[in-house]
């Protein structure tokens, strides 16, 4: 039992190997934030020249209709969303030590980020599809 004690941090993780999903993680995190770059100037950008022209709902669901718009605001909420994600998933393996609890609060927070995507896609179907 000594022995474990004098060890130094390396000498104790070598030979333990590595869970392999770091990497992907924060490739991930990079990957969906340079992707909301553009779409939220996008986003931005239809804000100011829609409520600068006074848009009210009718315009504003005429211009949701233009495919390449419903598709946009699509990856937008698809990326957001799982950007969203992954931080708090680092936020949580982070601060929360059980590892119960961890893995509960990490399951929750995968199913709200799905849920709130799932609806976002279906508000931008009905809105342009005029249903």
């Amino acid at each position: 039992m000594p022995e474990t004690r004098m060890r130094t941090p390396l000498g104790r993780a070598i030979g333990l190997g590595s869970a392999k999903e770091g990497v992907q993680h924060w490739w991930m995190q990079r990957v969906t934030a340079v992707a909301l770059v553009p779409l939220v100037v996008w986003f931005v950008i239809w804000v100011i020249i829609l409520t600068g022209s006074g848009a009210d709902r009718a315009a504003f669901i005429a211009w949701l209709r233009d495919p390449v718009s419903a598709a946009v605001w699509v990856l937008l909420l698809i990326a957001a969303f799982y950007h969203g994600a992954l931080g708090l998933q680092v936020v949580i393996e982070d601060y929360v030590g059980n590892e119960g609890a961890r893995l509960g609060l990490i399951v929750v927070m995968r199913l709200m980020a799905l849920l709130g995507c799932i609806l976002g896609i279906v508000a931008v179907a009905k809105l342009s599809l005029g249903a």
